[in-house]
């Protein structure tokens, strides 16, 4: 049975609820890093958190980005890790073994 997404939403909304999520304002934007390489991108999203119940929820307009396309903004937000695979990623580039994904799968 498929429902529809207003009722997927209003039963989250619903959840938030309980957990007595409150709404955070000022966030212009909120990137999520992947491991394969990819971003997922809001542009001034809403985000809701509830500190006691160790939730954060994010809602918006989301898109799909390759790290690159990030640049070079994003740097100043990447950690440790998302720096080392930065670095992965642009000596593959320079050695000419990017696959499709953009990451060099020889590397793991």
């Amino acid at each position: 049975v498929h429902r529809s997404s207003a009722t997927d939403d209003k039963k989250l909304q619903n959840s938030l609820k309980k957990l007595t999520v409150n709404n955070i304002s000022g966030i212009e934007e909120v990137n999520m890093i992947k491991d394969d390489g990819s971003v997922i991108h809001f542009n001034n999203p809403k985000v809701q958190a509830s500190l006691n119940a160790n939730t954060f929820a994010v809602s918006g307009h989301a898109e799909s980005k390759q790290i690159t396309e990030m640049l070079p903004g994003i740097l100043n937000h990447l950690g440790a890790e998302g720096f080392n695979q930065l670095k992965r990623l642009a000596s593959s580039v320079s050695a000419g073994n990017v696959t499709a994904s953009g990451i060099d799968e020889d590397d793991d």
